[in-house]
């Protein structure tokens, strides 16, 4: 008889006879029970302290204490799941249910998954392994859970190589989310800028800021942004606007400063007449929704940061990389607008490395309809001085920073040290290369499945509290 059943994917969560069991709020003693449930195997008390508590503290008192809590709620008289002795812990799965070892057990009995239960299954395995459990300090366990996710993305492939076929169900391609057409209006800024913003979709608000580079209308359709906007707006009323200088926002403009792009995501705010919200930012929309954050406590609900960083290359690059930047900006200056589109494609390769030849013909062109070279240039210089790390430490809204593994444009340390400076926050890397995903890569898929469990979780423990 089944007692324990233990979910891995998305965020760890363990029932018994049905009813949630409330974990430690140590992520490291979560994580270990992680390592122990997954490994299946013995594991030394020395490789736990070194995986997880290694440092100037007492690691063996804090994996003793970790042990201590965990036995306490899992092992039974008549079951003892978590069993240590002087050397060695393991986890014994004494009537224990894992969704993902079941999982396992039918793509290695080579099922054949049809209807409703293939959907399911999809389900299951859309949310990311282990959310919330990242330990970007700890390099070997890291290294582990991204290994388990990889492994995790495999029996995905593995077991649903064609959801359409299987479930007989109607499959929404880009272009055909069956929603209402998005609303565009404009917003006044303080200074009498136009700001363009739009809503699409029913359900609770997501804002998203404004980054390089946007055009509502043209992402509408791009084969960048169409995907993983249309799977925002099935949950959300998805708010979006253009920032001032691109897009069907005004061009003409005399400020481009960073401080004038926060008080257009304020114009925003205000016309859209939402209260309180998630807010995304992407890229330099970050550092935007971090400093709007900041300012307003009271109206971020929750902040949803990937690709960020806190200091532009100004501030904090080295010598190297700000002779390479500089020059990349008196190019743009001079090349952005011509019909030869190797200046633009300097970027669109940075941006988006493991997009097509087609994919990239289209950013490219997708870049020229959507700003000037003159905008181009002076948005550059602007992002290149961006410095919101005074800001870090004053979020108090939960936080969830995700950043692709291989970004050649903004390395994924920048995010792991957004995520280090703001209290609590969650860090989760994608496997990708892409500054910007592509609707089409698997990662996309992920980062929607991400930001739906990070705002469930967070709606759940309000209602239990």
């Amino acid at each position: 008889m089944i007692d324990l059943e233990i979910g891995v994917l998305g965020g760890l969560s363990v029932r018994r006879a049905g009813q949630p069991v409330k974990l430690p709020a140590s992520r490291k003693a979560r994580a270990m029970l992680a390592f122990l449930l997954l490994t299946g195997k013995p594991q030394h008390r020395e490789r736990l302290c070194d995986l997880f508590w290694e440092g100037p503290d007492d690691p063996r008192g804090a994996l003793r204490s970790a042990i201590w809590k965990l036995r306490r709620l899992l092992n039974d008289p008549e079951a003892e799941r978590i069993v240590a002795d002087r050397e060695w812990i393991r986890f014994e799965p004494v009537a224990v249910e894992c969704d993902y070892a079941n999982l396992k057990e039918r793509a290695q009995r080579d099922e054949e998954l049809v209807g409703q239960e293939f959907a399911d299954v999809r389900g299951a395995l859309d949310q990311p392994l282990l959310t919330g459990l990242d330990l970007p300090d700890h390099p070997e366990y890291q290294a582990w859970l991204v290994a388990m996710r990889e492994e995790a993305e495999a029996l995905r492939a593995r077991l649903l190589p064609d959801l359409g076929a299987r479930t007989g169900l109607p499959i929404d391609k880009p272009g055909q989310l069956h929603l209402a057409r998005q609303k565009i209006g404009f917003a006044g800024a303080k200074d009498g800028t136009r700001i363009a913003w739009a809503r699409i979709g029913t359900g609770p608000p997501l804002l998203k800021v404004a980054n390089w580079l946007n055009h509502l209308e043209l992402d509408w359709d791009s084969e960048v942004w169409s995907p993983l906007f249309q799977e925002l707006a099935r949950d959300h009323c998805l708010v979006r606007y253009d920032e001032r200088g691109n897009g069907m926002s005004d061009w003409e403009v005399v400020d481009l400063g960073f401080d004038a792009f926060v008080t257009d995501l304020e114009s925003v705010v205000e016309q859209s007449r939402v209260e309180r919200f998630p807010l995304l930012g992407i890229s330099q929309g970050a550092a935007v929704a971090i400093e709007y954050a900041a300012r307003n406590p009271d109206r971020v609900s929750h902040l949803i940061l990937w690709g960020g960083y806190a200091a532009g290359w100004r501030v904090d690059g080295d010598a190297e990389s700000m002779a390479e930047r500089e020059a990349l900006i008196t190019l743009v200056a001079n090349g952005w607008g011509r019909d030869d589109s190797s200046y633009r494609n300097l970027f669109s390769r940075a941006l988006i490395p493991g997009a097509t030849e087609a994919e990239r013909t289209a950013f490219d062109e997708f870049q020229r309809k959507t700003i000037s070279p003159a905008n181009a240039a002076r948005f550059l210089e602007t992002f290149a001085d961006i410095d919101v790390r005074h800001r870090l430490s004053e979020i108090k809204c939960p936080t969830l920073v995700m950043h692709a593994r291989g970004d050649q444009r903004v390395p994924v340390a920048k995010g792991a040290e957004l995520a280090s400076q703001i209290g609590g926050a969650e860090f989760v890397t994608l496997p990708t290369d892409n500054h910007l995903l592509l609707g089409r890569e698997h990662s996309s898929e992920l980062f929607v499945a991400h930001v739906r469990q990070f705002l469930s979780d967070e709606a759940d423990s309000i209602k239990t509290a």
